[in-house]
């Protein structure tokens, strides 16, 4: 067992020390695209100032014979753009497949300079974190890298939800975990073939009548357990959860209902697999306007937080106090990003102080 001491100390000679704390970045939607796909590509520059992380994905959309071609064009893409304040991810290969090795060999040492966090799929317990950490930072000392890269599991195997505790305290480097709704349904035996969301099958029925109407059904969610496991897990050690993919990238409703479920549970923000999911993402892993302005109301009429108060008719204590926090957290991290929606919020403020002053 390693020493609590021993977990800040670098794996490698002249490697980077890892982080104590993940950074607080936005991260409302990681943007999935093909390097080795040169129309793909070429979208890449624009692309990068409408979302906060892009992601370079070498993985399972990647065919075998266009993986090495894939690799390259990410170097290509790290070294020929200016992200801004976009972060750059990229999901490797997983690491029983042939090419994992030499997605970080020349990543880490080409382009490590400008990747933010490795993505590793089908995470099955702490013991694929620890392989990956060593790895990174043997590589980081060689390419004389002074910030160390985070890593990100994606949960999509039933040993993978099994040990998500471990996983989520592997390593310093872990920044966060994601939902792998499809590998984690094959693992499973689930009777799916959908990429996320629900299915009408999945369903609780009214009780019977004793007229025989006609008895309702509501649609559940596939997904409600594991989530709230994995923000569990990412809660207690300091670390971001995810929701995952939405295949169907025609329904942006029931997109925007997945990801908002999400959000609510303590997701920090959500795969994009198409442009048109980009705005869904912002706007549901955005808090909204009125939440902030009355989360800020809370705040300041709490003061140091202790006691309780009554607002509107509503009780306010330590505890909603808190919640406050999170939500005046977040809305100022992303407006510090976004001067659009720092405009609105500043609206929703003034306009709430004025209700307040009639």
């Amino acid at each position: 067992m390693r020493s609590a001491k021993d977990f800040f100390r670098p794996l490698a000679v002249g490697a980077p020390a890892p982080v104590r704390e993940v950074p607080a970045l936005p991260s409302r939607m990681i943007h999935f695209f093909d390097p080795g796909n040169p129309r793909m590509a070429a979208k890449v520059p624009a692309l990068a100032p409408q979302v906060d992380v892009l992601l370079g994905n070498l993985e399972d959309a990647v065919p075998a014979d266009r993986k090495e071609a894939a690799r390259a064009g990410l170097v290509d893409i790290a070294r020929a753009t200016d992200f801004g304040d976009t972060q750059l991810w990229t999901r490797i290969n997983s690491l029983d497949s042939p090419w994992a090795l030499d997605d970080l060999l020349t990543l880490v040492t080409e382009v490590g300079g400008k990747l933010d966090v490795v993505m590793v799929p089908k995470v099955e317990g702490a013991q694929d974190i620890h392989y990956v950490d060593r790895l990174l930072a043997q590589l980081e000392a060689r390419a004389g890298l002074r910030r160390p890269i985070l890593v990100h599991a994606i949960l999509e195997t039933a040993a993978g939800v099994a040990n998500v505790e471990e996983i989520a305290g592997a390593s310093p480097r872990m920044q966060g975990i994601s939902l792998g709704p499809a590998d984690l349904a094959a693992s499973r035996r689930m009777k799916t073939t959908r990429v996320g969301g629900g299915h009408p099958g999945y369903l609780v029925r009214e009780d019977p009548a004793a007229d025989d109407a006609p008895r309702a059904t509501y649609q559940q969610d596939l997904w409600h357990y594991t989530i709230a496991r994995m923000v569990d897990a990412c809660a207690a050690h300091g670390i971001l959860p995810y929701y995952g993919p939405f295949g169907d990238i025609q329904d942006l409703l029931a997109c925007e209902d997945q990801f908002r479920n999400a959000f609510l549970l303590g997701c920090v923000g959500a795969w994009t697999l198409h442009p048109a999911q980009i705005a869904v993402a912002r706007r549901v892993f955005s808090p909204a306007p009125q939440d902030v302005a009355w989360a800020r109301r809370v705040i300041d009429a709490m003061g140091d937080g202790t006691g309780a108060v009554m607002i509107d008719g509503k009780m306010q204590d330590d505890a909603t106090y808190k919640q406050c926090q999170v939500v005046v957290g977040l809305a100022d991290a992303l407006a510090a990003r976004d001067p659009e929606l720092a405009e609105t919020y500043a609206a929703a403020q003034k306009a709430g102080q004025e209700d307040d002053a009639r």
